[in-house]
């Protein structure tokens, strides 16, 4: 029995792992984004992840939609922050199904920026 249940968790133990890298790892979508980055910040109590939040404006006089994003590579990061204020776009991997915020609060991650202007 004893074996039994040993078994059954370790099973359980690698299933969630190979999902977990599988979310990671494999892209839903893959995209850019253009606007303003509002805001970039260090956030989490143990797991430290980079969040922002960019404007993108389609035409002046227009409603701005909001789009919120994690960065895990801290050079991206860097840039991004050197880059606030300025109209930028963001090169992004969607992932779904992300078990955890651990890795992210949102299911889009920056991997690259670029400036526009």
């Amino acid at each position: 029995m004893t074996k039994f249940v040993l078994a059954f968790v370790v099973v359980v133990l690698l299933g969630a792992s190979g999902f977990t890298w599988l979310t990671l790892n494999w892209s839903y979508a893959k995209g850019e984004r253009a606007g303003y980055v509002q805001k970039l910040s260090l956030k989490g109590y143990v797991c430290k992840t980079w969040e922002g939040e960019m404007a993108m404006v389609t035409m002046p006089g227009t409603l701005t939609e909001k789009f919120t994003f994690s960065v895990r590579d801290d050079a991206v990061a860097a840039k991004i922050n050197a880059t606030v204020g300025k109209r930028v776009a963001l090169e992004y991997a969607q992932h779904k199904w992300i078990p955890t915020s651990c890795f992210g609060d949102t299911e889009y991650f920056v991997t690259g920026v670029r400036a526009t202007e």
